[in-house]
């Protein structure tokens, strides 16, 4: 029985190995296949997937500082000591955080519009923002509880400074009739709000392609103590204030 069996082994044995060999066969070519997919001779998928690694290789290097950053570590430090006689570097004020803040009143009617406003405020900021909802429900405005209303972002460090950089010198002048900002809209802590009324004066929106222009919020947080010291501050980033 045991030399039967053998046998019968003995006869599988090569129809067995004829399979791994195909098996290897199969492995070598799917081997040579992602190879020349990884090289840039493969299908659709992987060219498609191209841009999205050429933009990873074209990060910021990691001693990268946005220009508004070193010119308040250059400047604006320096004006601000003299100015106010800071005697600690560290009791200097500087920006803290943007908050972003961009409300939909046709929500109401379609809750599309929310979804519509965060991808153009996610441009605008460079940041995915999160939906903001209703906490209470408004019988007069139609307005449910816990409905997307709206959407919001909070800038910090770079980032921050980025759009600060693109308001002050981009966005802001190209403000209808505009006159200046509003010197005393600071809430007696250091932090200023404004409003803008038309989200398509940043560069990052095609008006083309904008079905609905709407408003938004721009709060600056600052460390200052009081909003002398926050609009000394915000003075030295260019901010136009009206006189």
């Amino acid at each position: 029985m045991a030399d039967s069996k053998a046998g019968k082994g003995g006869k599988g044995a090569a129809p067995k190995g004829g399979k791994d060999a195909k098996t290897a066969a199969k492995g070598s070519k799917s081997t040579v296949k992602a190879t020349a997919k990884a090289e840039g001779g493969g299908g659709g998928r992987e060219r498609a997937a191209g841009p999205t690694a050429s933009a990873t290789d074209l990060a910021l290097p990691a001693d990268y500082a946005p220009r508004l950053k070193k010119h308040y570590e250059e400047v604006v430090r320096s004006q601000l000591i003299e100015q106010f006689g800071y005697k600690n570097p560290l009791e200097v004020p500087t920006i803290e955080k943007i908050v972003l803040n961009m409300g939909v009143g046709e929500a109401v009617n379609d809750t599309k519009k929310v979804t519509l406003a965060a991808a153009d405020l996610g441009l605008i900021a460079g940041q995915k923002p999160v939906i903001t909802h209703a906490r209470k429900a408004i019988a007069t405005f139609k307005v449910r509880e816990n409905m997307p209303i709206g959407a919001k972002v909070t800038l910090r460090k770079t980032r921050m400074y980025e759009f600060l950089d693109r308001l002050v010198t981009i966005a802001l002048p190209r403000i209808r009739d505009f006159r200046g900002l509003n010197p005393k809209s600071f809430d007696g802590r250091g932090n200023y709000a404004m409003g803008i009324k038309e989200h398509i004066i940043f560069p990052e929106i095609n008006y083309d392609q904008v079905e609905n222009v709407v408003g938004m919020d721009i709060i600056v947080c600052t460390t200052a103590k009081t909003d002398e010291e926050a609009r000394a501050l915000l003075r030295a980033f260019n901010f136009p204030f009206r006189q």
